[in-house]
């Protein structure tokens, strides 16, 4: 393509956020039959410094949390709510390491509930505990496509990032603030 020859103009953002939507509703959906026709293995994968995976998974998904917490604040900051203004220009950079980290806090949690666990529907919180998580990665997916899109509307993105924390707390709520009411407080 020369300089003269004029580029086809991109989709539009009516068409990025279907997209989005769309590879977010599959990656959950994948991750549901995945954890549903895999034979579950049952055995803990990794402790690292913990004495068992059930502590690890408990402390990593309650470190996400509390990133989480910090991802709307730092959102809220950058949307007039929180101050005024959008912060400081280091802001944006701790947003996105914040978020990136909570993101691969998760993963050995979800790897270890697909891999030894699957997806159980024997009792309501275990049955809402795995919808949940699939609705996490797959709104996860979404944002992650959404958060660099022009022409959205205004609500896409506020909206995709409030559909991943609300899971992500329905998430720990049904497995580590369970696990620490009902179990045991667990110790590392």
């Amino acid at each position: 393509m020369t300089a003269l020859t004029p580029s086809r103009p991109h989709a539009s953002g009516r068409g990025r956020l279907a997209l989005a939507l769309l590879l977010g509703a599959l990656v959950a959906v994948s991750l549901g039959v995945y954890g549903n026709v895999h034979d579950p293995t049952g055995r803990s994968l990794v402790t690292l410094f913990f004495t068992a995976t059930i502590n690890l998974k408990v402390w990593l998904a309650t470190l996400a949390i509390g990133l989480a917490i910090f991802q709307v604040l730092t959102a809220a900051r950058f949307y007039g709510r929180l101050g005024a203004g959008s912060g400081p220009p280091w802001l944006g950079r701790v947003h996105r390491a914040s978020g990136t980290l909570a993101f691969l806090v998760t993963i050995p949690v979800a790897y270890h509930c697909l891999w030894a666990l699957g997806f159980q529907a024997a009792e309501a919180r275990v049955l809402a505990h795995g919808l949940l998580g699939c609705t996490f990665f797959g709104a996860i997916t979404a944002k992650v496509l959404l958060v660099r899109s022009r022409g959205l509307p205004g609500w896409a993105l506020p909206l995709a990032g409030g559909t991943v924390f609300t899971a992500l707390i329905g998430v720990w709520l049904t497995s580590s603030l369970w696990y620490f009411t009902t179990v045991k407080f667990p110790g590392f």
